[in-house]
């Protein structure tokens, strides 16, 4: 699994910080989404996918490998 972020696309929700924390973190100034871990380990797996699929500015991609 890979995650890639668009912070251009994020509005600052915090869903993914909700779901995976481990893997998401918000910036302290505007709430943008940022990535803690590019590869999570796989008991991190479905939180990562809840995290992308709550996202409501689709600003997560996960893509498996």
């Amino acid at each position: 699994m890979r995650i890639v972020i668009h912070p251009d696309k994020c509005i600052g929700a915090g869903h993914c910080v909700v779901a995976a924390p481990d893997v998401f973190d918000q910036n302290e100034d505007d709430g943008i989404v940022e990535l803690l871990e590019t590869v999570p380990t796989e008991d991190r797996r479905e939180a990562v996918k809840s995290a992308a699929r709550l996202c409501p500015a689709l600003a997560i991609e996960v893509f498996e490998a």
